[in-house]
């Protein structure tokens, strides 16, 4: 039996294409939501776009029939926009019935007593899936770009050979594998000795081998690997075959510092690419400080000040650390922007840097990704554990998505930090707070 979903605003700011994701079940859209996708619609981030998404995707289904009477979506299923019925009857004394969440919920109890099968309210609001079960009515998170963030791919394996195998791979610098053991293309290995386990290697597969790593103990921008996740890091930055790079890891474990440094030695040293882009969702931690006078650049420098602090320390050999990043930005050799200005743009060979893009929903990090032009490497960065985006979580925002789907490609690698090494008060906080 076909079940009916009612959908929640928040789920179609999310991902506008959220409509035709239930296949043959009926998808029922409150009135209320219409309205509050009409009241965002003028926002000029990625929340209006997606509200004039929706609302461009009505306005062409609408020709197919009246909306308040159902249409047959091309994907199958029935679409509807509800009208009546969102009284609050048989709820608690004391609701709010003016309320957006309180009407979805008299919508969905309306439509339990008055059809057959499943009726879900689907949201991604946290506390309306809490006052639905009060009151009876199901109600769902939407889940169509959510991964097991307990079980997300680390990039790093663990392989037990023998004595003979591992002093071959230092012998030879490469190791062919036998057999199929599972592994994705650049994912690092750690060979451990069967017989005696502190003996072991580090390595990178691909092409069906195990090969030395390379860069692992280059120097850049002053910036030396100071454990073995930073090693695996540093070598999938440092190699220009690998245009996709995701670090994971909780805060002070330096996954934007490596990637900085790498940035400026490739852009500035090297001269691989023609400048360093570093950009970051312009999203508050805590309350917002409103509007913020100046140019672009001093509006956006709150949000940035992380960047900067980062780069203070790469440059702190130079006796003005401020005025060499400045240097730098006026020449155009580093640029910093805010996420809103990519969309419609093409980057050619640039080195980009996105970081905290735990904060990305799916749909904005693809956003980014095709942006990428010929000749560019893009850097992801972020823990998925410190979220800021009141509709993401640990297995649902983009990052952690992105880790999953490119894991395997073979211009794309991924590794998980682990060990802290900011400080010992930061790793003490992160681990135990």
């Amino acid at each position: 039996m076909s079940k009916t979903y009612v959908l929640d605003t928040n789920v179609l700011l999310h991902d506008p294409e959220a409509l035709f994701a239930f296949q043959e079940n009926e998808v029922v859209i409150p009135f209320t939501v219409i309205e509050e996708i009409d009241n965002q619609k003028r926002r000029q981030d990625e929340v209006g776009r997606n509200a004039r998404h929706v609302s461009e995707r009505l306005d062409v289904l609408r020709r197919s029939g009246r909306l308040s009477d159902g249409i047959t979506l091309p994907q199958g299923g029935k679409l509807r926009i509800e009208l009546n019925h969102q009284e609050m009857t048989d709820c608690p004394v004391g609701w709010d019935g003016m309320k957006h969440d309180n009407r979805m919920i008299a919508l969905a109890r309306y439509l339990q007593k008055a059809q057959k099968g499943e009726v879900i309210l689907l949201t991604k609001d946290l506390n309306l899936r809490i006052k639905a079960d009060v009151v009876g009515v199901p109600a769902e998170d939407f889940n169509s770009d959510r991964v097991n963030y307990d079980r997300l791919y680390s990039g790093i394996s663990e392989l037990r050979v023998s004595h003979e195998k591992i002093d071959c791979f230092y012998r030879e610098g490469t190791l062919k594998l036998e057999e199929d053991a599972g592994l994705f293309s650049h994912q690092f290995v750690i060979l451990r000795n069967c017989a005696q386990a502190s003996r072991s290697a580090l390595a990178r597969y691909y092409e069906n081998s195990l090969w030395a790593l390379v860069h692992g103990d280059s120097i850049n921008w002053g910036i030396r690997a100071l454990n073995k996740e930073q090693r695996f890091a540093q070598e999938l930055l440092m190699d220009d075959r690998i245009k996709i790079v995701t670090l994971v890891g909780r805060a002070g474990t330096g996954k934007t510092l490596l990637a900085l440094a790498v940035g400026l030695e490739k852009a500035l040293e090297a001269k691989v690419y023609r400048r360093l882009l570093v950009t970051r969702p312009v999203i508050p931690m805590g309350d917002d400080l409103g509007y913020l006078p100046g140019t672009m650049e001093e509006k956006l420098r709150p949000w940035m000040q992380p960047i900067y602090d980062n780069l203070e320390f790469l440059f702190n050999t130079h006796q003005d650390p401020r005025e060499s990043i400045q240097d730098l930005m006026d020449q155009g050799t580093l640029i910093m922007e805010a996420l809103t200005y990519m969309r419609g743009r093409s980057i050619p060979r640039q080195f980009i840097l996105c970081d905290e893009a735990q904060n990305l929903s799916p749909h904005m990090i693809k956003t980014l990704i095709t942006r990428v032009g010929e000749g560019s490497k893009i850097v992801f960065t972020g823990d998925p554990e410190q979220i800021d985006h009141p509709y993401l979580d640990a297995s649902s925002n983009g990052l952690t998505y992105l880790v999953e789907k490119l894991k395997g490609e073979e211009i794309a690698g991924h590794i998980t930090l682990a060990k802290g090494e900011r400080s010992n008060v930061a790793e003490l906080g992160a681990r135990l707070l």
